[in-house]
């Protein structure tokens, strides 16, 4: 079978199924993207341009549809360019936040479209104000919907849609839902699982050595930012730290953004840094910056507490990881997480606001043993039925079958 994916980051959500299809040895797969230094072996790359930025003549809320609308034409135009060495692809498979499908079906329009819907936006309700400490400009709600224009072209098109989880499923519009399927997605079971032997030897993780009696705390993030609750977990640690003198702290992450606004100035560690002073124990917190994956997975089999908080957006990968790796769980009570942690049966779950709830829940999973030993089973027990990659990628094709034969 031929197939053509699409996204700028190659090989981005697609790469469990790439590796699935390129171990068949019956498929061509062609990869449409911008230019990076990952491979795979049996997709071949066509490397398209990297758009120049919108001019700021344009209006705020209208530079990111103009970015996506460049990023269309020029996945067309090598779309156009493989069409035109005889590539006909049996299905197109791609990401739809970036605009990069739009155009496709102009392209080839016999060959059904299968995209990844992440994420509707809405003014309220969700991420948008969900947290008081940071209101929402009056520029905010106008930028908030035109956010969504490329959301509204991709359910328009020609095309069949796929979600990961019933909480992305359910931010779409009641008339657009029955063509977006929910597809939940995997876990590599066999990296992301429990190892004990790491809590009775001293290991190095991310440049820290971690000794047997240390209580280590986790919290795992792609950039340190308030939408991952970043904030709320600083705010933990100072009662943390006071509680237990055999703690120790790691936060992985980065300081870019994500999600969300930028601060005034700086990064957001060096505003909670500065925030919370000299009520950290800084010889006992260890910012590891992004680490390589071997060590993410080592950090979570280590962890005696590990920390998971985020808006009413997109679940991280982390947290699915961190449940196949069997974490003592504490997580946020908001909408996207409880779809995977059920309270006091696969981690404690605390309101999202309140750093002081936090700190509580990490106490009991440290002070509790019986209780973060059956958390931790029953953390993995679940993963092992709900995110296996073999059923995860056994529902991706059965979808793929039922697209290219409507």
């Amino acid at each position: 079978m031929r197939y053509l994916f699409i996204h700028q980051n190659f090989p981005a959500q697609f790469l469990h199924l790439l590796r699935h299809l390129a171990r068949e040895q019956q498929h061509e797969l062609m990869f449409i993207t911008e230019n990076n230094v990952a491979n795979l072996a049996g997709v071949r790359k066509l490397v398209r341009v990297t758009p120049a930025a919108p001019a700021h003549t344009a209006h705020r809320d209208a530079r990111e549809f103009e970015l996506a609308m460049t990023r269309a034409q020029i996945v067309a135009d090598a779309g156009r360019s493989l069409k035109a060495l005889g590539f006909m692809p049996e299905i197109i498979i791609g990401h739809h936040g970036w605009g990069e499908l739009l155009n496709l079906h102009d392209v080839w329009p016999d060959s059904p479209l299968l995209g990844y819907q992440e994420y509707y936006y809405h003014e309220a309700g969700l991420d948008v104000g969900f947290d008081p400490e940071f209101p929402q400009d009056p520029e905010t709600f106008s930028r908030v919907r035109a956010k969504n224009a490329i959301n509204l072209l991709s359910l328009t098109n020609p095309g069949h849609g796929f979600t990961p989880t019933q909480f992305q499923h359910s931010t779409y519009p009641v008339w657009a839902q029955a063509n977006i399927d929910v597809l939940p997605e995997g876990v590599n079971l066999d990296i992301c699982k429990p190892d004990a032997s790491l809590h009775s030897r001293v290991v190095s993780l991310g440049g820290y050595k971690i000794k047997p009696a240390d209580k280590l705390v986790t919290y795992v993030v792609r950039d340190l930012e308030p939408y991952r609750g970043f904030h709320i977990m600083m705010r933990a640690l100072p009662r943390l730290l006071a509680a237990r003198p055999d703690l120790r702290v790691i936060l992985v992450g980065g300081d870019h953004v994500s999600y969300g606004m930028r601060p005034a100035k700086g990064t957001w560690r060096e505003r909670m840094l500065d925030e919370l002073g000299d009520k950290l124990d800084m010889s006992r917190v260890h910012f590891t910056g992004k680490v390589p994956y071997d060590t993410y997975v080592k950090i979570l089999q280590r962890s005696d507490a590990h920390v998971y908080l985020t808006y009413p957006f997109v679940a991280s990968w982390s947290l699915r990881e961190a449940l196949a790796t069997g974490c003592a769980l504490v997580a946020s009570d908001t909408a996207p997480v409880r779809e995977f942690v059920t309270h006091r049966k696969t981690g404690l779950m605390v309101p999202f606001l309140q750093p002081e709830a936090v700190a509580d829940a990490v106490l009991t999973l440290l002070e509790d043993q019986p209780l973060a030993r059956r958390l931790r089973r029953n953390a993995r027990a679940w993963a092992e039925r709900h995110l296996d990659m073999g059923d995860y990628l056994t529902g991706y094709q059965a979808l793929i079958e039922r697209v290219v034969n409507q």
